[in-house]
């Protein structure tokens, strides 16, 4: 008889170490299909967590109950971030208290320039991420700062929309498919600034269907299977094994 291996020893519960983020049974809807079921885990302060399965597996709805969008519909369960309720908030509130969310389609404003998109994020008066500052970390984009922010090129559109995320002062970075449809030089350059902003203690969660990539930058990983946590531990751990990745991330 074949037994399915089991690779979540530390799947849906939370750890026992401090978190900055924790999610805690964790259940999400769209309409009548249960997505996201019932998963804990936590992330740590300065930590960068690949969220990984297949496609249809929850991340990306994972990333949109964190971030209490209006849909998905989290219908049991508790995130706390920095020991704020953020189940207990709207999208606006959460945001308010330190998450930002970068979705796949990175929702450049139409009619604004790079620089009117990110005056229009800012708070005042910036506490962390001037725009000088981060003109310094993308470059790109102060050579572009008088362009319209949508005739920017993809991967100039992807460092706006993180640009325009930072320049809120947040505390945790959630990023939807950064790398979607980007040539590697460009996935190569993005990667580069993720692990500056890393350096200078910036909490992340990728979700990305570039697993190695995701992995070889990441410090720990999460794989979901349709809507379960299937595995929690480190990133090298996924690179080694075979096994799981073949199972879970046919790779």
């Amino acid at each position: 008889m074949n037994v399915r291996p089991d690779f979540s020893k530390n799947a849906n519960r939370a750890e026992t170490a401090p978190a900055f983020l924790s999610v805690w049974d964790m259940h999400s809807y769209y309409g009548e299909s249960y997505i996201v079921q019932g998963i804990s885990f936590n992330v740590h302060e300065g930590e960068i967590l690949a969220l990984l399965g297949r496609n249809g597996a929850g991340k990306t709805t994972t990333l949109r109950s964190i971030a209490r969008m209006d849909s998905p519909q989290v219908n049991h369960g508790e995130i706390w971030l920095d020991h704020q309720p953020l189940h207990k908030m709207a999208s606006y509130e959460a945001a308010s208290v330190g998450l930002g969310l970068v979705p796949e389609d990175r929702c450049i404003i139409p009619g604004l320039t790079v620089e009117e998109n990110l005056q229009l994020a800012q708070i005042a008066p910036p506490i962390g991420w001037s725009i000088e500052r981060l003109y310094d970390l993308f470059p790109r984009l102060g050579e572009r700062r008088s362009q319209e922010g949508v005739t920017l090129s993809g991967g100039e559109q992807q460092m706006l929309s993180i640009a325009r995320a930072l320049a809120r002062d947040i505390k945790v970075l959630l990023l939807d498919e950064p790398y979607e449809g980007l040539a590697p030089v460009i996935v190569d350059e993005i990667e580069k600034t993720l692990r500056v902003i890393k350096e200078q203690g910036m909490t992340t969660i990728l979700v990305e269907q570039n697993a190695v990539r995701a992995l070889q930058l990441a410090d720990r990983a999460i794989i979901l299977d349709t809507g379960s946590i299937v595995f929690d531990g480190s990133a090298a751990e996924v690179l080694e094994n075979s096994q799981l990745r073949a199972e879970y991330l046919a790779i």
